[in-house]
């Protein structure tokens, strides 16, 4: 009898220890269960091979051979003479000269209008200000062309305005001829690219403390003192991010000068479509392509320090 007492005993001590032993082991310890030790786990950089070789196989390598391409001379070798027949070209300079100027021009006209219109959203209410907001994001998903086709029918050579013009004059044509000239592009850009400024800015006035601007209108601050002390400062960072995206876009837009069909106006991705399509130099072409993707690269380093800046 005293034997079997002993015996369970000592059962019930060693189940003790061993469900002590147990709970002293790991969660993970315990998930992993009796068996063999588990192998080593793979090394982090073998999971960054498939996307890096992806990238380098769509992209680094295409990009390389244009940069290749665009420091070989008719002879094959290795030569700088296609960069120096380009920037001695007044047709680059020229391009380069509009390139810049639309750029900046849509960017100004952006950063303007979508202050302005984002304001009136934020903050004067009226019936549908959300639907707007909301389109706004919808907006961003358009083609560049789409706007482009839509101005071109309503101010186009046979456009809505022409037509109306001509049935009520009797005129042979409308007086609306702009959209084939620098200031169309420039209409149709501000057009496209004003909604990527208008974002950011109705994010930044969504948390702006509605608290500012009912102290200041409490001590007879009007409301063009109120945008100018209160608003815009609180609005200069999502204006410098929306700006910088929206000039670092402008500085590559292709569609909407494309399809506006405006005369004279070469833009750089223009002359990189003209040089490598149309005249088959491809060296020039390529030295077009790796100016424009070197500035490109630097306004967008700019874009993403004042991104960063503002938290965006």
């Amino acid at each position: 009898m005293t034997t079997a007492t002993t015996g369970a005993d000592a059962t019930i001590t060693t189940g003790t220890a061993t469900t002590g032993a147990a709970a002293s082991r790991t969660p993970a310890e315990q998930a992993s269960g009796p068996g063999p030790a588990r192998s080593r786990s793979v090394p982090a950089w073998v999971w960054a091979l498939p996307p890096v070789a992806v990238l380098a196989l769509a992209f680094l390598y295409p990009l390389a051979l244009v940069v290749q391409q665009s420091v070989t001379s008719d002879e094959g070798g290795v030569s700088l003479d296609p960069y120096a027949d380009v920037f001695a070209s007044e047709v680059f300079r020229d391009a380069l000269t509009t390139t810049v100027w639309l750029a900046v021009g849509s960017t100004v006209g952006c950063l303007v209008l979508g202050f302005v219109l984002a304001l009136i959203i934020a903050f004067v209410p009226f019936p549908g200000g959300k639907a707007v907001a909301r389109f706004i994001d919808v907006f961003l998903s358009f083609p560049s062309f789409l706007i482009t086709l839509a101005l071109l029918f309503i101010y186009g050579s046979v456009g809505m305005a022409n037509g109306l013009w001509t049935d009520v004059t009797g005129a042979a044509e409308g007086p609306f001829h702009f959209l084939t000239t620098p200031w169309g592009v420039l209409l149709a850009e501000i057009t496209y690219f004003t909604p990527f400024v208008m974002r950011p800015l109705l994010a930044a006035f969504s948390q702006l403390d509605t608290g500012q601007l009912e102290v200041a209108s409490s001590l007879g601050a009007g409301p063009v003192r109120i945008i100018r002390q209160v608003i815009l400062p609180e609005a200069l960072p999502a204006l410098a991010a929306g700006g910088s995206l929206v000039l670092v876009m402008c500085l590559n837009e292709f569609g909407i000068v494309l399809f506006t069909g405006a005369k004279g106006v070469t833009t750089l991705p223009m002359l990189v479509y003209s040089k490598a399509i149309l005249e088959s130099d491809y060296p020039a072409a390529c030295v077009v392509a790796v100016v424009n993707i070197a500035i490109s690269v630097g306004l967008y380093s700019l874009y993403r320090v004042v991104s960063r800046r503002a938290g965006a």
